[in-house]
């Protein structure tokens, strides 16, 4: 099985981009983590009906075919640690890739939404986009580390 985390945007300060690698090679080969970061659609005088499904195409093509579709959106499910750890789990069993999308600037388009199988918050916050890579992995890794019995993540 593989996480492979799309993101719109393609620069992230170096701090954020560190933190999301320390992250990534923690995890186990049988887990394996990817980020395909895609480009945001120029601003311009667009629409934002027009930008939003510019990036939904982007993030379409970057989604393997077949892949669950978790879309990270403030609307979604709230989830625990163990919740999290719990859906982790569930996604290996069932053995298909997962892909997590974090949107642009502006959110995700709807019809992305509404077509992914899942919609999960990790805040009630606003989070630079940065953080949220970083937020993203880590809450990850520490999902799979509360299932593998690794100390990492503590009560």
């Amino acid at each position: 099985m593989r996480l492979l985390i799309v993101a719109v945007g393609q620069r992230v300060p170096d701090w954020a981009a560190s933190a999301y690698e320390d992250y990534a090679k923690r995890f186990p080969p049988e887990l394996k983590v990817e980020l395909k970061a895609v480009k945001t659609e120029p601003r311009g005088s667009k629409t934002l009906e027009v930008l939003l499904a510019a990036e939904r195409e982007r993030i379409s093509a970057a989604i393997p075919r077949g892949a669950r579709t978790v879309v990270l959106d403030e609307r979604g499910t709230a989830l625990t640690t163990k919740a999290l750890a719990a859906r982790l789990q569930a996604w290996q069993l069932e053995g298909d890739d997962v892909a997590l999308v974090i949107g642009g600037p502006d959110g995700t388009d709807p019809g992305l939404r509404q077509a992914a199988h899942e919609r999960i918050r990790l805040s009630d916050l606003t989070l630079p986009h940065a953080m949220v890579r970083v937020l993203l992995i880590e809450q990850l890794y520490r999902a799979w580390s509360l299932n593998a019995g690794h100390p990492y993540h503590r009560e």
